[in-house]
């Protein structure tokens, strides 16, 4: 049987990410489990410009590189040092993903079981401060000379390597470079135990970067299965690699049914914003039905853009949609046009002095554009969507009052409900929105045997 071996590998690149930039150096160690067999370092022509902070961190420039070979000219020498060999390296997604593009576009389809050392100096040499490759070594007393140069910094981590194995009791590195084993997947700052306690069931995840901040939430009926998803592939671009590296920890929340989670993830994106999430970001409303009183004592509806500091009768997508409204109203009403306005609020607040003319009385007006806002208020319905809960003991519940999304929790399977008011003890209170209404709505529409209505609207 061949005994394992394994490519240690590092490289210097223009930038970080393998799609928008080039590698600038490549070095391979290869060990085959007790010592260095065979060693490759060169320079790489990257056919772009390097950055100066590149320069600046490893000392590789243009002028440097200008003779070297380009990586098709080498890709056949390091897919032959590659092939059938474990790829070690600190850090390991962000080596990997560079050299398998550059493979790829060489015209070679590789891959290879992965180990980051990253990963398994946290689990085999538990409680150093830090574990990128300079702290390691100090703190391990490994000579790392040429720091930032791929020849330096892979024979510095070739050391730490021979030292995990000499450390590996327990077996870890086996475990970790098994095909199937999370480690392969996982981002490097993440504790593999964040990841092995989440759930199979419906909710709503959340990625906290270094200091505890949320940067990315998600829904899903599977949350280990959704999250795995989201380590897999090779995809190079530079958004996802700092993504990943900047996933440090993961909760999550158990919901009963696809659509609480589906509610909760728009609720917490709202709230929190995170960095990494983009589109539910853009479900805002832009336009509001509003009513005002000028001096003249007559009462206006109007069509306008959302304002901060003023609340609105209702609320709509598109400008449309609004006037669409308003002018249904005027007409069941018998509304003065002249009061009915279908831009912005600001251009129109008044009617010109030529249209006072057989003006109507004021206060048969204004009950009329009370009625039609009552009207308005009063055909919203509300009625509650009774589905199953997280465990056999319980119901989940999400309630809708007046047209608009209450809150949503869960209430115990031994409790009647006689009156949709006493739903409100048993529910969180969230802000509605448009998005989640239409969710509510889809929902009910689709499964009308779970939806509990009242005929007579109650008041808080």
């Amino acid at each position: 049987m061949k005994k394992k071996e394994y490519a240690i590998v590092d490289i210097e690149t223009t930038g970080g990410n393998a799609r928008g930039s080039r590698i600038t150096e490549i070095a391979i160690v290869i060990h085959n489990g007790e010592e260095v067999i065979e060693r490759y370092e060169t320079l790489v022509n990257p056919q772009k410009d390097i950055p100066l902070p590149i320069f600046a961190l490893t000392g590789i420039n243009n002028e440097l590189v200008k003779d070297a070979p380009i990586f098709d000219d080498i890709s056949e020498k390091v897919l032959q040092l590659l092939t059938d060999r474990v790829f070690v390296a600190h850090n390991v997604n962000f080596d990997y993903s560079f050299v398998h593009h550059q493979l790829n576009e060489a015209g070679f389809k590789w891959s290879a079981k992965k180990l980051c050392t990253v990963r398994a100096a946290r689990k085999i040499i538990p409680g150093i401060a830090s574990y990128s490759l300079g702290r390691l070594c100090k703190s391990l007393d490994i000579p790392l000379e040429n720091r930032h140069r791929a020849g330096g910094d892979a024979d510095a981590t070739a050391i730490l390597f021979s030292r995990l194995l000499a450390c590996d009791l327990e077996g870890e590195i086996d475990k970790m470079i098994k095909k199937t084993a999370q480690d392969q997947r996982l981002p490097p700052n993440l504790p593999p135990d964040d990841f092995i306690q989440l759930p199979e069931k419906a909710g709503v995840y959340y990625f906290y970067n270094a200091v505890r901040t949320v940067i990315y939430v998600g829904k899903a009926i599977n949350i280990k299965k959704r999250v795995a998803s989201h380590f897999t592939g090779n995809t190079v671009s530079s958004q996802r690699q700092n993504f990943l590296r900047e996933i440090h920890s993961i909760s999550f929340e158990v919901c009963a049914t696809e659509l609480m989670a589906l509610i909760l993830e728009c609720t917490e994106i709202k709230k929190l914003w995170p960095a990494y999430n983009r589109a539910l970001k853009r479900f805002e409303p832009k336009y509001g039905l509003y009513q005002y009183e000028a001096r003249n004592g007559y009462k206006y509806l109007a069509v306008g853009k959302l304002m901060k500091f003023q609340s609105s009768i209702e609320h709509f997508s598109r400008q449309y949609e609004g006037i669409s409204v308003l002018q249904s109203l005027a007409q069941q009403f018998d509304l003065d046009t002249r009061f009915c306005h279908y831009c912005t609020i600001e251009n129109n607040s008044t009617i010109p002095e030529d249209d006072f003319i057989n003006l109507p009385d004021v206060d048969l007006h204004n009950e009329k554009v009370e009625n039609a806002i009552q009207f308005l208020l009063s055909s919203r319905n509300s009625f509650a969507i009774i589905d199953k809960g997280r465990t056999m003991d319980e119901r989940s519940c999400i309630l809708v009052e007046n047209g608009h999304f209450y809150g949503m929790g869960y209430i115990t399977s031994d409790v009647a409900i006689t009156d949709l008011a006493e739903i409100k003890d048993y529910v969180t209170l969230y802000k509605s929105n448009q998005y989640i209404m239409g969710l509510i709505y889809k929902y009910a529409e689709s499964n009308p045997r779970k939806i509990f209505t009242f005929q007579k609207q109650y008041d808080e």
